[in-house]
């Protein structure tokens, strides 16, 4: 079925709550419903959302707004150490990782708490704790808008790397992604290597998908706000990757800098050299830094997208001139 709508409000489909409004908005709960409308788009200006917790809008949307209404979670088999999920890319995303870790299935507990919808999470590879979505993802189902016919895509396909796929890339705005496959874990290997989860699965009682769960929220809620009181999309920028001799120059000035291996460098907190650069709950009218994590740009009420990315761009600035490091939002600014 396909609900469209004309001048309708992104308010609800934004978490950084830019009250704007896209001149058409279909909403699709089945495969043929998007070729349907593949197949009407002609040259129109389009765009595909999820839950809107990566997107900054700049203004009004001057085409089609897409968005999954496709909710299935279906088991497509199983063996000794793993199953198989396919999902719907309409499924909310912190839902599908509750889902799973109520069925047993391990691996995205760390994921928990992550706003956005499952096919979000295929576009996005979103990431935390030591964790991304790509470790899990075995294929994506999509509708090709242009040939308007139906493909897929395995891992390799992708191209998964840090908050990162061909789906931001060479494949933008070409593809509208119906469900994802995941391979989840029967036998566990879980991670916890980043923060205290081990301590806090201990005082629990021990480490199960469950108490990593529970510790991962608690940490995330301390830390971001809630977006139905202050619009944000979460972390703002990306943790930057720096070559290891860059690493060791800024290691040797600041010891307390944390670093992190990554398979192309070394991986530096952008939160770490933001807050060094004194913005942490700095302010500036609609727009600040919230106050408990310095990654997170929130709207203070009324701002718009423009106000919001001249203060990342003078962030941006700030660690430049500091560390001599690049940092790059994270959010995607709709023009």
């Amino acid at each position: 079925m396909i609900r469209h709508f004309a001048s309708y409000s992104l308010l609800p489909h934004n978490t950084f709550g830019m009250d704007v409004k896209a001149a058409h908005f279909v909403e699709f709960t089945e495969v043929g419903d998007v070729l349907r409308i593949a197949s009407e788009l002609g040259g129109m200006r389009h765009l595909v959302i999820g839950g809107g917790s990566n997107l900054l809008f700049m203004g009004d949307f001057d085409g089609v707004v897409m968005h999954s209404a496709i909710k299935t979670i279906e088991v497509l088999g199983e063996n000794e150490s793993s199953v198989f999920v396919r999902v719907g890319s309409g499924v909310n995303w912190d839902e599908f990782v509750a889902y799973s870790v109520a069925q047993g299935w391990q691996g995205l507990e760390n994921l928990s708490a992550i706003p956005g919808e499952v096919g979000a999470s295929a576009v996005q590879n979103v990431g935390a704790y030591g964790v991304e979505a790509g470790d899990f993802i075995v294929k994506v189902d999509a509708v090709s808008l242009k040939g308007c016919c139906t493909v897929s895509f395995l891992n390799d396909d992708c191209c998964y790397a840090y908050r990162d796929s061909i789906f931001k890339n060479d494949e933008k705005d070409k593809y509208v992604i119906t469900h994802v496959i995941f391979r989840l874990n029967k036998i566990p290997q879980y991670v916890l290597s980043y923060g205290n989860l081990k301590e806090q699965c201990e005082a629990k009682g021990g480490v199960t998908a469950a108490n990593i769960r529970d510790a991962v929220c608690k940490t995330r809620a301390a830390k971001l706000p809630d977006p139905a009181v202050m619009g944000s999309a979460g972390s703002f920028f990306m943790n930057p990757v720096v070559e290891p001799a860059k690493a060791d120059e800024l290691k040797a000035l600041y010891p307390s800098m944390p670093v992190y291996p990554a398979p192309n460098g070394v991986k530096l907190s952008a939160g770490w050299l933001i807050d060094r650069c004194g913005w942490k709950e700095r302010s500036d009218a609609r727009v600040g830094v919230y106050p408990h994590q310095a990654l997170v740009i929130v709207n203070l009420g009324g701002a718009t997208g423009r106000e919001v990315m001249d203060f990342a761009h003078r962030i941006q600035q700030s660690v430049q001139e500091k560390f001599g490091v690049s940092i790059s939002p994270e959010v995607n600014a709709i023009e």
